[in-house]
C-alpha cells in the first residue's frame, strides 16, 4: 500500500499497478496507474469505491489492515467502470450486512456487471444533494453524468472538507513515481474525459460552492494543495481553451520527405519566435499527440496523401481529435503527394466536422520532395498562422 496520508479518519487503501502497459486497452502508461481507494472510518464505516481486479487481493488486504476487525457499514459507488468497481460483488459477499450506496443510474447498471444476491435492499439510491451521516463526518452527493460515464457521482465530506472525485483531477502514473502532475493529468483528462466538457463544466460550477481542502481521485495523487491551480486546468481543458499560445506540428510521413517539410516547417515557425512542438504520427504516443494539440492554440499538420486519400496515421490522429470534441484552434495544411496530392482535400473533410476551427486558407502542395518554391510557400504559411 503506498505510503498515502489523508487523515487520522480518512485512510487511503489504493494500490499501484506497475506491469500494466496499456490503460484501457489503448493508452500507453510507462510509469503503471494506481487505482485508488479510501475509508473513512468514524462510528459508521465508508469504503470510498473498489479497486480494478488485478490487484483485487492487495486491495482486500489493505482493506482488512485499515478495518483491523471492524466491519463497513456502507460501500460508496462513484463510478462502475471495472477499473474501479471489480470488487463490488467480492465486498458484497464478503460483508452481507453492507449497504451500497450510488446513483440511480449505477444501481440500473449494476446487475449488468454482478448478480448481487438481495440487491435492491443492499442499495441505498442517492440523488444531488443527499446526506449520508457517519458519525462525526458526513457526505454529501452531487451527480456528474458523463464525467465520463452516465452513472458517475462525487461525494463531498464535510468535516474534513474532502472532495471525492471520481475519475476527475486524476492521472496517469503509479504513486511510487514522483512524476510532474500536468502533462500525465492533462494526456489522462483530454484522451478519457475529453469529450465531456460540458457535464465537466457543470461538476466545476458545483465544486466551486464547496470549500474544498482536499481532493480524492480514483487515479493519481491526492491533490492538498494548491487546489487553485488544479481546479483552473480542469476549467481550460473544458473549456476547449488553448492551454498555451504555440504550435504543435503534428508529420505522418510515409518515406521521410514529408517529415523533412515537417521539420523545415518547425524551423520557420520557430525563427519567426513561436513555441513549437512536433510530433511524429507514425512513431510517437498519439495520446499523447492528441494531448499536444489541445494544450496549444495553433496546429499544422503535414501528411502524405495515400489511396487517394491521407495516410492513415494522420486519418487516425484527425479521427481521435474529432471524437474529443476538438475545437477552437487555428489550423495549416501541408500535403504531399508524387501524381496526385490529395492529403489536404481529406483532412480539411474531417476538420470541417470539427467547430470553431480557422484553417488557413493558404495550403502547402508539395510533389514528392521540398524545393526552394515549396520553402516560400511554407514560409508564407507560417505568416497567415502566427497572424491568427
Amino acid at each position: 500500500m503506498s505510503n498515502v496520508v489523508i487523515s487520522d479518519s480518512i485512510k487511503y487503501i489504493g494500490a499501484d499497478d506497475t506491469t500494466l502497459d496499456l490503460f484501457e486497452s489503448q493508452y500507453q502508461i510507462p510509469h503503471g496507474v494506481s487505482y485508488n481507494s479510501y475509508v473513512i472510518l468514524d462510528e459508521k464505516i465508508a469504503v470510498m469505491d473498489t479497486i480494478d481486479a488485478r490487484k483485487g487481493d492487495e486491495w482486500m488486504a489493505n482493506l482488512e489492515t485499515v478495518l483491523a476487525g471492524r466491519t463497513p457499514d456502507y460501500l460508496v459507488i462513484s463510478h462502475l467502470e471495472p477499473d474501479h468497481a471489480a470488487n463490488i460483488k467480492r465486498l458484497a459477499d464478503h460483508f452481507p450486512e453492507m449497504k451500497l450506496v450510488l446513483s440511480a443510474k449505477a444501481k440500473a447498471m449494476l446487475p449488468q456487471f454482478f448478480d448481487i444476491a438481495n440487491l435492491n435492499d443492499r442499495c441505498i439510491t442517492v440523488a444531488e444533494g443527499s446526506e449520508l451521516e457517519l458519525g462525526s463526518h458526513k457526505l454529501k452527493f452531487f451527480m456528474a453524468p458523463m464525467v465520463h460515464w452516465p452513472e458517475v457521482m462525487v461525494e463531498y465530506e464535510e468535516t474534513e472538507k474532502v472532495l471525492f472525485s471520481a475519475d476527475g483531477f486524476g492521472k496517469f502514473g503509479a504513486l511510487c513515481y514522483d512524476d510532474e502532475w500536468t502533462d500525465e493529468a492533462r494526456r489522462y483528462y483530454i484522451n478519457i474525459v475529453g469529450k465531456y466538457g460540458t457535464p465537466v463544466q457543470t461538476l466545476l460550477k458545483k465544486a466551486a460552492t464547496l470549500d474544498i481542502q482536499t481532493i480524492c481521485p480514483l487515479h493519481g495523487p491526492v491533490l492538498k494543495e494548491n487546489l487553485g491551480f488544479y481546479i483552473d486546468k480542469y476549467m481550460t481543458w473544458s473549456s476547449y481553451t488553448p492551454e498555451e499560445d504555440g504550435v504543435l506540428v503534428a508529420c505522418a510521413s510515409i518515406h521521410g520527405n514529408t517529415r523533412a517539410a515537417a521539420e523545415k516547417m518547425v524551423e520557420i515557425l520557430k525563427s519567426k519566435g513561436a513555441d513549437v512542438v512536433f510530433t511524429d504520427l507514425t512513431r510517437n504516443d498519439m495520446a499523447e499527440a492528441v494531448s499536444n494539440a489541445f494544450r496549444y492554440s495553433k496546429l499544422v499538420l503535414a501528411a502524405a496523401s495515400y489511396d487517394a486519400g491521407v495516410f492513415p496515421p494522420m486519418e487516425d490522429f484527425l479521427n481521435r481529435l474529432s471524437h474529443k470534441a476538438f475545437q477552437k484552434r487555428a489550423v495549416a495544411l501541408i500535403e504531399n503527394g508524387s501524381w496526385a496530392p490529395c492529403a489536404a482535400k481529406s483532412m480539411k473533410a474531417i476538420l470541417d466536422t470539427m467547430k470553431s476551427l480557422d484553417i488557413c486558407e493558404k495550403t502547402v502542395s508539395i510533389k514528392s520532395t521540398m524545393k526552394d518554391a515549396d520553402v516560400a510557400s511554407m514560409e508564407a504559411l507560417a505568416d497567415e498562422l502566427l497572424a491568427k
